[in-house]
């Protein structure tokens, strides 16, 4: 199979799909691999190392695409991508596709085969291609609330772990997952005052037995939300339904019962938010102000740290990677329930439940897309 790496084009995203180490794999198993030109060097690996790995350098992403039989990506396509991507040909990334239905629309025009890094499940629903970059977004997440809560930044002019005789900032966490207890703990470790909210009280006994003891568990209910974010100088949105739009547990109206200058960091963005007012912001332009709250949606927070974050991410996805290049793609998904489940879409046919839902479009079982 020919695999081509290409270089993400979303505004400010330095990330990359796939490291030297992995071209090495992919030649040892059989594979070419064609990258475009630069992929890696927004996280620091030049063509050179490609080459010497066994990879060939192409110049432009048409050419990428036309040459390759699976693509490799960070992020999903966009516009000007669609009209590369073949019939048959497997696109291999993060889709979030209950986000966007003109993505969604697109893809089925395309009759490629889609498997969505967000939705490989193991059989203990957990996500390993979600996990690493929910890590690093959740650490992110008090860090970007800790700087523009500054009032050189727009916020109310807080330090996040106060001073001696001072109080330290309220700091609201909606979502007890991978990204919830990764933002809770750094901010508990900048010393503020946390609060995590969640509706599965199994986990908050977990996370009141592991947290440190400035991270205080509350059980997420309406009227929970509306006490906790009315005192927050900094609210983390961190929802996650595997495949599906986000939740909105926070709307327009409880706004006007947060403080003036206060911050929300809403992860869940690249989901649709689980913050009614947010929408996708970029690094350029990372934050708007609605009702005095601002509000920070970039929906790509990994690619600020694109040297950790592409270290994490391909340790995660090489495997699934090699296994779909090596079985093909119909193979694997017959061998391996997690890659069954990350099949969002073949030949124009939706094969994952929740996208189907989030668009009312038709839902086809994977098997029915299988020879």
């Amino acid at each position: 199979m020919i695999v081509g790496l290409l270089k993400e084009i979303k505004p400010s995203e330095n990330r990359v799909a796939l490291l030297p180490a992995g071209v090495e794999l992919f030649v040892a198993h059989g594979h070419k691999v064609v990258v475009e030109k630069n992929a890696g060097l927004g996280s620091g690996f030049p063509d050179e190392m490609y080459r010497k790995a066994g990879a060939k350098i192409i110049s432009t992403a048409a050419e990428v695409y036309r040459t390759s039989d699976m693509i490799m990506k960070v992020k999903e396509p966009i516009k000007q991508e669609y009209r590369l991507i073949r019939e048959g040909q497997i696109v291999f990334t993060y889709f979030h596709f209950a986000a966007s239905k003109e993505l969604t629309e697109a893809m089925m025009k395309s009759k490629a085969i889609c498997i969505a890094y967000e939705t490989v499940q193991k059989m203990d629903g957990s996500l390993p291609l979600l996990i690493p970059m929910s890590e690093v977004a959740g650490r992110m997440a008090p860090q970007e609330g800790a700087k523009y809560i500054e009032k050189t930044m727009g916020g109310r002019g807080i330090l996040l772990g106060g001073v001696a005789g001072v109080e330290p900032a309220d700091v609201v966490v909606i979502g007890g997952g991978v990204v919830g207890q990764n933002a809770a703990r750094i901010a508990a470790g900048f010393g503020a005052k946390v609060t995590i909210l969640d509706s599965n009280l199994q986990k908050l006994r977990y996370l009141d037995d592991v947290m440190p003891k400035n991270v205080m568990t509350l059980a997420s209910n309406p009227y929970n939300i509306r006490k906790s974010i009315a005192r927050a100088d900094v609210l983390i949105g961190a929802v996650l339904i595997p495949g599906a739009k986000a939740p909105k547990l926070v709307t327009r109206g409880m706004l006007k019962d947060m403080k003036e200058g206060s911050v929300i960091v809403d992860v869940s963005v690249d989901q649709g938010g689980c913050i009614e007012t947010c929408h996708p912001t970029t690094h350029q332009n990372p934050t708007y102000v609605i009702d005095g709250v601002v509000h920070y949606c970039v929906a790509n927070m990994p690619g600020a740290v694109p040297f950790t974050s592409t270290l994490a991410l391909t340790n995660a996805t090489l495997p699934y990677a090699i296994e779909i290049s090596t079985s093909g793609w119909e193979g694997a998904v017959k061998k391996n329930n997690e890659i069954k489940l990350g099949l969002n879409m073949a030949y124009g046919k939706i094969t994952y439940k929740h996208v189907a839902e989030a668009f009312n479009f038709k839902y086809t079982p994977v098997e029915e897309v299988l020879n």
